[in-house]
């Protein structure tokens, strides 16, 4: 599940809200104000109870996907790094230092479809946090040399990555279940294109001016703020930001027509299975996802029967697990497997797909799909409890919509999903024509069929 929390108390009221929802229908109960400036960027607040303490995200709608030009994949990540480098103004050592003076520290992460930059610290510093994110946002500047020894940097944390013959199984999903759409490189990009990184100074430059713009930025403070602070210091330190005009066009994903087959030899691991279903794209006002989040806990879950069966009681598999990714074009829904022995592969294989199938056919049990209704909304709704986690879930939903209330339209659609649906979206999306299969083993062949 994608993150969440909150106290049950604030629950209460019945007035209409933005999106249309009443306050009993939202899963976040504090009012999320948004200020649109006149560069395009958005900024969020979230009034919360957390005396002196505020989160402060930013949320670029930059990432894999985005790198649809041959031979410079990977930016998206490496400004990630970069973006810790400094400025003129802010060198390195004195953003750092400036930082710690609020009792902060600034970190980031970067997925297939946005980078979030992210501070948790002292509210009452919250203009200095304005002050440094926007010079480096607005005003980054490295030299060659700089930029030289980052990209040296995200090759050497690629190479410790991919020690691990899972992340190396993983790049071979992405390159073989996707033709041309960009989810087909991984959020560090290809080898060959990491390898090349340091020769792409003057288009790491191009990169930084196209997407480093408000109108791909939103701003989220979390915490003890309000709305009329935030929006003017956004309008003091980013109003002045200029819009850039830059648009990447992404290539749509034909159909799959067939099973496919990845296969990695490794015997240092144990055996490994995983299935990889071609799924939908997020959207908020679609049944689609929720859905799929309750079919994969009734059927892949430490509740459901077949890990009862699997791993607790046969004991031929030591771990099981799967959902849908959400992501802002059609992605996958994977099933994993971490097997005992690799003779029995094949044979669980054929009674994950004969689960789905029995989904396909009967349905589920309708008091089940209560139960599990129920658990997915309101064990996230107990973790979405502190600025930061609020603000992280926020960002998830605007990384995918752009719009911060995709997170209560979602979660009212949890209530509406009925068996008939849960039938519906299995037929669909579990299709053997649009199956990836990938295999860890110490065979040369992964033997799965």
């Amino acid at each position: 599940m994608k993150g969440k929390c909150f106290p049950a108390l604030l629950f209460l009221g019945a007035l209409l809200t933005a999106g249309g929802l009443s306050a009993q229908e939202k899963i976040l109960p504090n009012p999320i104000h948004q200020h649109r400036l006149a560069n395009g960027l958005n900024v969020v607040t979230v009034p919360f109870n957390s005396p002196g303490l505020a989160a402060f995200y930013i949320v670029v709608r930059v990432g894999a996907r985005n790198e649809v030009e041959e031979g410079v994949t990977g930016f998206a990540h490496f400004f990630e790094h970069m973006m810790f480098r400094g400025t003129e103004r802010f060198p390195k050592e004195k953003y750092s230092a400036l930082l710690k003076s609020t009792g902060a520290a600034a970190n980031a992460n970067t997925s297939k479809d946005r980078t979030v930059y992210h501070v948790t610290g002292n509210a009452e510093k919250l203009e200095t946090l304005f002050d440094l994110e926007a010079d480096r946002f607005q005003y980054l500047k490295y030299s060659e040399h700089d930029f030289k020894a980052e990209a040296g940097a995200v090759k050497g944390e690629y190479t410790k990555n991919y020690a691990s013959p899972y992340a190396r199984l993983q790049e071979k999903i992405k390159e073989t279940a996707f033709d041309v759409h960009t989810y087909e490189h991984t959020t560090m990009g290809f080898f060959k294109d990491i390898v090349d990184m340091p020769n792409q100074y003057d288009y790491s430059i191009t990169f930084f001016r196209r997407f480093y713009r408000p109108e791909y930025c939103t701003i989220v403070v979390v915490g003890d703020v309000t709305p009329a602070r935030v929006n003017g210091l956004a309008q003091r330190y980013f109003g002045d930001w200029e819009r850039g005009s830059f648009k990447s066009t992404v290539t749509s994903e034909p159909p799959q027509t067939e099973t496919r087959y990845v296969h990695l030899q490794n015997g240092e691991v144990p055996p490994y299975l995983s299935l990889h279903y071609k799924g939908p794209a997020f959207d908020d006002r679609a049944i689609d996802m929720p859905a799929l989040d309750i079919l994969s806990s009734i059927l892949f879950s430490e509740t459901s029967d077949l890990y009862k069966k699997l791993v607790l009681k046969e004991r031929r598999v030591r771990f099981l697990g799967g959902g849908a990714s959400d992501s802002r074009d059609p992605y996958l829904f994977s099933i994993d497997v971490s097997m005992v022995d690799k003779a029995d592969m094949q044979a669980v294989k054929e009674e994950i797909v004969a689960a789905i199938e029995a989904v396909k056919r009967d349905g589920v049990d309708r008091t089940v799909l209560e139960r599990t209704q129920s658990h997915l909304k309101y064990s996230f709704a107990m973790q979405i409890d502190t600025p930061d986690r609020i603000a992280n879930s926020l960002s998830h939903y605007i990384m995918l919509t752009g719009d911060p209330e995709s997170l209560n339209r979602l979660y009212a659609q949890y209530d509406k999903v009925t068996v008939d649906d849960v039938k519906a979206v299995a037929r669909q999306y579990f299709l053997p024509t649009a199956l990836t299969i990938a295999t860890i083993t110490g065979d040369e062949e992964g033997g799965v069929q």
